[in-house]
């Protein structure tokens, strides 16, 4: 039953990711006319005012402990959207790409660090897999350090946090509060931005508009829903492989909405890190995982 409950976990949880990938090219055309940092706040408001009916249903399952920590796990996801933005201005997409993508490689190094027990071997082959499938997914030819490239680290460290803490979290506390929190935690933080640091274009147009209402249930609500959800039958390791998956989707959706063809390079890298998620899979039993990341208390 167990083993039945992560695999149905997993996979929403790659549901999730897909739909992250195949929004980012909407993300990214809405952006160039509404600043990132408006479009998130009005993207995460929109999502909690849509999660706020649920949380009066379940208002017996509110407590401090639950808020606390569902604005905590906010304050680890903005932390990772605000570093990114910004690192993005003095780097290039593709070291962005793949330096954020090295939360796969953080997750384990936070769980090991917490149980002091190393991942499963075939957890290991998983993760080396993935990171050279995001490595030939996102870096160019000419690989250069920019000065974003440590901002953008940190951003990998805040959603590396973010999956580690909301697998400790789940487990215990309620998914409709803990979603509904980080999202609010960042809508709140993404206003104080906006209103604190200079701000590129405002055009409210047809598209940022349509970019947010796209974005603001399916990817934002509904999305960390499900993963709060979810994450309490798996473990932050295989989230974070699972999330590697992000750049696979969104260049399968660049595909079929505007043409983009990947090269040989860049379909090799997808090929390994889905080949690091099915090894990841199939790599035990659902209590010699839960042992080895100390997912129960």
């Amino acid at each position: 039953m167990e083993l039945i409950q992560r695999r149905w976990a997993n996979l929403s949880l790659l549901a999730v990711t897909a739909v992250w990938g195949a929004t980012f090219i909407v993300v990214k055309r809405a952006t160039e006319d509404l600043a990132p940092f408006p479009f998130l706040a009005i993207r995460f408001a929109i999502a909690f005012i849509t999660l706020l009916p649920f949380v009066w249903v379940g208002r017996h399952h509110l407590t401090k402990t639950g808020i606390w920590k569902g604005l905590a796990l906010g304050c680890f996801l903005f932390g990772g959207y605000a570093t990114q933005t910004i690192g993005m201005q003095y780097t290039t997409a593709s070291n962005a790409g793949f330096i954020t993508g090295l939360s796969v490689v953080l997750v384990p190094a936070l769980v090991t660090s917490t149980t002091h027990k190393l991942p499963h071997p075939t957890l290991v082959l998983g993760i080396i897999s993935a990171t050279l499938g995001l490595a030939l997914l996102s870096l160019g030819d000419n690989l250069r350090f920019n000065q974003g490239d440590l901002l953008v680290l940190i951003c990998a460290f805040f959603f590396a946090l973010h999956i580690f803490f909301v697998g400790r979290y789940a487990p215990t506390e309620n998914a409709t509060v803990l979603a509904a929190g980080q999202i609010l935690a960042v809508s709140i933080l993404s206003t104080l931005f906006s209103l604190i640091f200079p701000q590129g274009s405002l055009q409210f147009t047809s598209y940022a508009w349509f970019g947010i209402l796209l974005t603001a249930i399916p990817a934002t609500s509904l999305a960390f829903y499900i993963q709060t959800k979810m994450q309490q039958f798996t473990t932050p390791t295989q989230t974070a492989l699972i999330c590697s998956a992000e750049p696979v989707f969104s260049a399968l959706f660049a595909f079929l909405l505007a043409g983009e063809i990947l090269p040989l390079r860049g379909l090799t890298g997808a090929a390994l890190v889905l080949a690091g998620m099915l090894t990841a899979e199939l790599s035990g039993s659902q209590e010699d995982l839960e042992s080895k990341e100390g997912l129960r208390p």
